[in-house]
Parts: structure tokens; C-alpha cells; sequence
């Protein structure tokens, strides 16, 4: 996992790996204000974005999620919302299991949980080693609009 900042990417950009650095010049060269909600294609299924538009909601709606394939790239274009994180590590059940269908796997419980709050601008990163929990209000809900970028691992 890894945090940031959008206006410190060219700072940060000599530490990430190419694949990473392509989707986040999409998101430092895109105004993301005017595109509709949906995905955009950047290297077809390789490099692609999702953008959102939601609410977000108290931690305990939201559900623990893992990715075998692709790495996120987790971009609050504006607004403020609360990620979980957890290494995907020891004993965290699975409560649903789509990764042959849909790239993802829920969890019913996380243990050592840490909460990120990404404001707008804020990036996260998640690996396939990493389990995310996004969406989570940060105090009241609150409208985001967020782009994922998913990019193959």
C-alpha cells in the first residue's frame, strides 16, 4: 500500500514503478470534473479507470475487498472519504468469492484494520497483497467522486 498526493507526484514519481506512474499522469492530466461517470480506457483491459460518483457510508455498510489481478490506484478527485487497509495476511475470512469473475474477493472480517483518510487530491495504492475497505464516511456521509484505475498486475 501506498499514500500520497496527487501535487507530489513529480516528487514521488522516480520511487514508482512505470505501470503505476502512466495511471497517475491519466489522473494529474485529466480533468476528471468533466468526464461522466464510467470507464475510460487507457491501455484497454491492461490500463483502464473507473469514474465514480456516491456517498459514502458508515465503515460498518462496507465490505473488505481484495484483488488477485489488478493493483488500484485509489484517486478522491473531490470530497473526503476513510479506506481501510489490512495486509492480506493470517486469518481473514472470505464471505464472498468472485476472483475467477469479477477480480475481487469480500471479507467478513479484518483483523489490525488501519484507516486512511484521503481527502481531495489523496491517492492510495493497493497491491493484490493488500485488503481495502473504500468508501467509509469520514464522519457524516458525504458525495466523492472517485476514479480507480486499475492496472494489471
Amino acid at each position: 500500500m501506498y499514500l500520497s498526493h496527487i501535487a507530489t507526484l513529480d516528487r514521488d514519481a522516480a520511487n514508482l514503478p512505470e505501470d503505476i506512474r502512466r495511471g497517475l499522469g491519466f489522473l494529474a492530466g485529466t480533468d476528471i470534473a468533466a468526464l461522466p461517470a464510467g470507464r475510460i480506457d487507457i491501455d484497454g483491459d491492461r490500463l483502464f479507470a473507473l469514474i465514480q460518483d456516491y456517498e459514502t457510508a458508515p465503515k460498518a455498510d462496507k465490505r473488505p475487498e481484495s484483488h488477485a489481478r489488478y493493483i488500484d490506484i485509489q484517486y478522491v478527485a473531490s470530497g473526503r472519504e476513510v479506506i481501510g487497509y489490512a495486509p492480506l495476511a493470517g486469518d481473514n475470512p472470505v464471505a464472498e468469492d468472485l476472483l475467477d469473475s469479477r477480480d475481487v474477493q469480500f471479507f467478513s472480517a479484518v483483523a489490525d484494520e488501519t484507516d486512511l483518510v484521503l481527502g481531495t487530491g489523496a491517492y492510495a495504492v493497493f497491491h493484490p497483497t493488500d485488503i481495502h475497505r473504500p468508501g467509509c464516511a469520514a464522519g457524516a456521509p458525504a458525495r466523492v467522486r472517485k476514479v480507480v484505475v486499475k492496472i494489471l498486475a
